[in-house]
């Protein structure tokens, strides 16, 4: 089953991919770090904008990373099968 996303507007998404497109290396897991980026990266107008992307950013950045650790999980288990 398919989890539903959070509603977020389309200029923090837009801003959110094209961060980790033009600078990869520098976004991780952690809210805290991905926080510091955003300020470092961009001008955000508001606290409360640079919060929401950089929590987009982290949200992507942790399902990108659970969906590579299943995929692994699940070729060790093919593999030990055969």
């Amino acid at each position: 089953m398919k989890k539903l996303g959070k509603v977020r507007p389309e200029n923090v998404k837009k801003v959110a991919r094209e961060l980790i497109k033009l600078n990869p290396e520098k976004f991780n897991n952690d809210f805290q770090n991905n926080k510091e980026m955003v300020n470092a990266l961009t001008h955000t107008s508001s606290v409360k904008l640079r919060n929401r992307i950089a929590g987009y950013i982290t949200s992507l950045l942790s399902t990108s990373s659970s969906e590579e650790e299943e995929e692994e999980s699940e070729e060790g288990e093919v593999k030990e099968q055969s």
